[in-house]
């Protein structure tokens, strides 16, 4: 059986450190190497050529796991990534898929389902469960919301807790003028709140 080579790319030691373990006892899996940063992931795998790159979503400062996916993935030869993440909203499991990650898995999976996945990746198949590959499929289903360049910046100054007075006074509006723009909005997302309307825009990548 051929040994799979894995980095581990995640900014905290803990994590790595208990990623290692999960795999050290397994024989045909290999850890080559350790990074704590999207960018130090890349150069590492200039140098060791693993075959999976197992890595986080947030990294603090640099590139996050998206940015280090789409890095990794022009590579060559380009290994294949698995993100490992606490985060589970659509828009980011779309966002990792779309930057050419095969498989994404919360860090609460069983040990397992994260071996698993590596393996699947390494496979050319896409490692998701089945929860998340049919909330990827409804995302993907949903129909396309399409804002204007006015009604995004509208929707930023929302998530960031702004009031109507607030939006109106750092667009140059008049406050009826905001609240045109949020019944737009409202409308395209099939929402009723200020809250929903934030809520949902995450969840389809519009924030």
């Amino acid at each position: 059986m051929d040994v799979l080579r894995v980095l581990i790319a995640d900014d905290h030691p803990i994590v790595r450190a208990g990623v290692r373990a999960l795999f050290d006892s397994r024989a045909d899996v290999e850890v080559v190497g350790e990074a704590a940063t999207g960018e130090e992931a890349v150069a590492l795998s200039l140098h060791l050529a693993p075959d999976i790159v197992l890595c986080a979503l947030r990294m603090g400062e640099g590139m996050d796991g998206v940015q280090t996916t789409a890095a990794l993935r022009v590579l060559d030869p380009a290994p294949a990534v698995v993100i490992l993440t606490t985060f589970d909203r659509d828009a980011e499991i779309l966002g990792a898929i779309e930057a050419g990650a095969s498989g994404y898995v919360l860090k609460d999976a069983a040990p397992d389902a994260i071996v698993r996945a590596v393996r699947e990746a390494a496979d050319g198949r896409l490692a998701l469960t089945p929860e998340l590959s049919e909330r990827v499929v409804q995302v993907l289903r949903a129909p396309r919301v399409r804002l204007t360049e006015r009604e995004h910046e509208v929707l930023r100054l929302l998530d960031q807790g702004a009031s109507n007075p607030q939006i109106a006074k750092s667009l140059f509006v008049a406050e009826a003028t905001v609240k045109t723009h949020l019944v737009h909005i409202f409308a395209k997302l099939g929402v009723d709140s200020r809250s929903r309307a934030v809520a949902v825009a995450r969840e389809r990548g519009l924030l």
